[in-house]
Order: structure tokens, then sequence, then C-alpha cells
């Protein structure tokens, strides 16, 4: 139960069953690849906020400034609550940016599957996940492990991408390598820390 339905002893009927009926939609975590970046593409979480409810999601929440939002959407794919929220950016912000979301069950199963984190010796502040839109062919797999060299890892499930840079991302062997070339599919990357902590937070809607 969220702390909306906790303190609703003093709601109106409408608003009760409006956040009963909220409660029960499925929870996603959407991820916005390249904004508040540079000088370009700037977006207060605030306003992306109250684009989410006027799309009707419920429970809107952000994290940090990189475009990290936990929400309840009526029940759709992934990818159609991507597109859906990826128009909704282009129409109140007047630029493009990729979307890329999972529900809360998916997300749990990429941290359950991360092939690194349970390893003796890894550093977890060194661990990123890449989600892409979509798997990447044999081939672009194949490339991208031929261009991860040693200390760096890499290993790929199903649309995720499972990464250990024991020496940060910038000093990485895929640092000028940016990874949509090699996958040809857009992604978009998260350290281990922020991959939890959505997921954390997504469990807190309950």
């Amino acid at each position: 139960m969220n702390n909306h339905t906790r303190s609703a002893s003093h709601w109106t009927p409408a608003a009760r069953c409006s956040q009963l009926a909220a409660d029960f939609m499925p929870i996603y975590i959407a991820l916005l690849r390249g904004i508040n970046i540079g000088p370009h593409k700037r977006m207060k979480m605030e306003k992306l906020r109250s684009s989410c409810e006027g799309l009707g999601f419920a429970d809107v929440k952000t994290y940090i400034q990189s475009g990290n939002v936990v929400l309840r959407a009526g029940k759709l794919s992934s990818s159609a609550l991507s597109k859906k929220l990826g128009e909704c950016i282009v129409r109140d912000f007047g630029f493009s940016a990729e979307v890329i979301s999972r529900t809360r069950e998916e997300m749990k199963q990429i941290i359950d599957n991360n092939p690194f984190a349970r390893e003796r010796g890894i550093d977890t502040s060194k661990l990123h996940v890449v989600f892409l839109s979509q798997a990447p062919s044999a081939a672009a797999l194949k490339k991208l492990q031929e261009l991860t060299l040693a200390p760096d890892r890499t290993r790929s499930s199903g649309n995720e991408l499972y990464f250990y840079f024991p020496n940060g991302v910038s000093g990485s062997s895929l640092w000028k390598h940016p990874l949509d070339r090699i996958t040809g599919v857009p992604g978009t990357m998260r350290n281990w820390n922020t991959v939890n902590k959505l997921y954390e937070m997504a469990m807190d809607l309950e």
C-alpha cells in the first residue's frame, strides 16, 4: 500500500475510488536517454512529472536529473508506454528523447540476472546496465565482445547489456565506441546504484 492510500481517511468517496483504481495499475520504470547532459535537451523533473500525470499516469516519481521515472499506468506493453511518453515529450518539451521502459517485474529480473553482481571481488560501483529497445543481432554482440578489452567485461541477456568497467566508463575500452553503432539499436545506460534505487522506488509504491 502506498503513502496516498495510507492517508486516505479524509478523502472524498470519488477521490478514494480514484486512488484505489490507481493502486491496481501496473508499475513501470521509464528511462529517458540523453537529457540534461549538455546545453540541449534540458528538462525539469517537475515538468516531466506533470507531463506524465497529464497522460493519466499515477504515483509519478522521478529520480535524479537524468530522466528516471517510476509510475503507474494502465496495462500496456513496455514499448507502448515508451512510445506514449516519447510522443508527449515532443509535444510538451519541443524535442525528442528516446524512452525505454520496463515493468517492475522486468526490472527485478534484470537485477537478478546480472552475472557480475555476486562475483567475489566485484566493485558494484563499476557495474552498469544498458537498457535496449530490442535485442541486438548475434553479429552485433560478437562485435561488442571483440571491442571489449580486459579488464572490462560484458554480457548480454535479452534486451539488456551488462558491463563491468573496473576503470570507470570513461576509462573503458568502449569509451570511444558509441554503443548504438555497435548494437544497431537505441539504448540508455544506468549505473548499478540507479538500477537498484529505481526498483526500490517501484517496490515502495505497494
